[in-house]
């Protein structure tokens, strides 16, 4: 243990000076009053005997230094009984308020000695002492203090005074041992080490150290004095260093995410996962609070990679050739537009995906799918599901569609859809490795709240979809937007309305790297958020 005793050296009132010419040096091991096996006190060798020449004498009686050299030798002893008879009054916190500084400070033994007696009046005498608190180990608490006495007919007795014990002790006070905290928990990356400072992560990893278990708890003795602040005797700090709770983040994963957003104007996020367990690698997160896996935005057309593989699940492939038209009519329902009114004619499903053809998701949706096989593929990539990450979180939500309006809007990310950054963070990683995990902060065998179970992509629609995410890259929406070599993605336009700016999305991966970007308010997926993407990875 590291202590940092207090020796409380503050000299009683009338600047009392120890002679030192005499003393006796009594000890003990128990606690007065305590009922203990006290050991015989010793006399140390380099203490003089004990002085009567200069002392005050009645002949009628005792003298005021045998009184109280008697007494602090009874008290050494830990004799209770012994101290009381010596005593002009019993006051009734006594023997509790000596019981108390004894446990509240640990002390093995105490050390008293006694200095010059000093006559105050014709029948009070005040017997300045040292008292030493032998604690364990080669700690001690050293302190002047004062007897006072009294002549009550022959006799001097002590009239005891809670100052005895201390200085700053008085009547209706307590010494008292109170637990404190160990140190802090520490924060540490993947690597175990510091957490970079401003990253954005802030706010996940600030509920992460509330959570865990500081270092082992030291203690601090104190007097409590009623009306006034404490008064510290001594403070025993807790064994060993911080305990390190270590993350999922990667350090310099997460720089380059906090880094990306560097010149964003609006509220953005960044989260980054490890598709092959569901490691949150990164999270730069400058929505506030925990927004990027607590709240949840329309995703635009991210949200047609979940629309793709439902309708890849009903025979299509990214070969087939669908019609991208300008504009669809849903029968009996409203137009669907495509962004800018483009009409690529009839091309690839690949192609439409790339091009991210509201039209062409809207048509297969109505004609293919129903609301039980497009809210049955959402779920499989974790809609409707609360993410056990140490943190919280949240995943996405979907309205199952009443009716075909309902379900073209839905297929591209608009309608009911909602989702957070980590959701699609998530869904990009299950794309890459086939199966989708659920995502985590903490190490699993930390976090308390049961994981969601892995959820297996069918082989040949998460080949399609790698296949399709590859295109929007090398031939669709993100092209030329400064993407290293080897990403695939899928960007995101998210309408939201009232006269305000759309959403901007791009999710992804790279080898064992997914990525979500969410510029909020930002305009075009392409526009705002594939830069973001590309500066974070090109920083890697």
């Amino acid at each position: 243990m590291r202590r940092r005793p207090l020796l409380v050296l503050i000299s009683v009132a009338l600047a009392i000076f120890i002679f030192g010419v005499t003393g006796l040096i009594m000890s003990s091991r128990s606690d007065p009053g305590a009922g203990e096996t006290i050991a015989t006190p010793t006399v140390s060798p380099s203490a003089p005997s004990v002085p009567t020449e200069d002392a005050r004498v009645d002949e009628e009686g005792d003298t005021p230094l045998e009184t109280g050299t008697a007494y602090l030798r009874a008290w050494a002893a830990g004799d209770m009984d012994a101290m009381t008879r010596l005593l002009i009054e019993v006051p009734p916190e006594f023997a509790t308020l000596h019981r108390e500084f004894r446990t509240a400070v640990g002390a093995e033994s105490i050390q008293l000695t006694p200095g010059e007696p000093s006559p105050t009046g014709e029948n009070t005498v005040e017997l300045p002492f040292t008292g030493v608190w032998r604690l364990k180990g080669d700690d001690e608490i050293v302190y002047p203090s004062v007897l006072l006495l009294l002549k009550s007919g022959t006799l001097w007795r002590v009239d005891w005074l809670p100052e005895v014990l201390h200085h700053r002790l008085k009547f209706g006070g307590h010494v008292v041992r109170r637990t404190v905290p160990g140190q802090a928990p520490r924060l540490a990356t993947r690597e175990g080490e510091p957490l970079p400072l401003d990253s954005g992560a802030e706010p996940y990893v600030a509920d992460l150290v509330a959570g865990a278990h500081p270092g082992e708890a030291g203690w601090i003795a104190e007097i409590q004095n009623p009306g006034e602040a404490p008064v510290e005797l001594i403070r025993e700090e807790g064994d060993g260093p911080a305990p390190r709770v270590t993350t999922t983040i990667d350090r310099y994963i997460q720089m380059s995410a906090a880094r990306a957003l560097d010149g964003v104007a609006q509220p953005a996020a960044l989260v980054a996962v490890r598709p092959s367990t569901g490691e949150v690698l990164a999270v730069a997160d400058r929505l506030g609070g925990k927004g990027a896996f607590q709240q949840k935005f329309p995703p635009g057309s991210t949200f047609k990679i979940v629309t793709a593989a439902a309708v890849l699940g009903t025979g299509l492939t990214a070969d087939t050739e669908v019609a991208c038209p300008a504009r669809y009519q849903i029968p009996n329902g409203r137009p669907i537009l495509n962004y800018q009114g483009r009409d690529h004619g009839t091309i690839t499903f690949r192609q439409a995906f790339a091009q991210s053809c509201n039209t062409t998701f809207a048509r297969l949706a109505v004609e293919r799918l129903t609301a039980d096989t497009l809210t049955a593929e959402a779920s499989r990539f974790g809609f409707g599901a609360e993410l056990a990450t140490g943190a919280g979180g949240t995943c996405g939500s979907l309205t199952p569609p009443q009716n075909d309006d309902a379900m073209a809007e839905d297929s591209f990310g608009q309608g009911t859809v909602e989702a957070s950054p980590l959701c699609m963070a998530v869904l990009a990683a299950a794309v890459q490795n086939g199966t989708w995990h659920s995502p985590y902060l903490l190490p699993v065998n930390q976090i308390r709240d049961p994981q969601p179970q892995s959820r297996e992509l069918p082989a040949d629609v998460a080949a399609a979809l790698r296949t399709m995410m590859a295109a929007v890259v090398t031939e669709g929406t993100a092209v030329n937007g400064g993407l290293p070599a080897g990403v695939a993605g899928k960007t995101g336009t998210a309408e939201v309305g009232q006269g305000r700016p759309d959403h901007a999305w791009f999710v992804g991966y790279r080898d064992d790297l997914a990525f979500a970007v969410f510029v909020e308010n930002g305009g075009t997926g392409a526009g705002a958020a594939v830069p973001v993407a590309a500066r974070f990875l090109n920083a890697l």
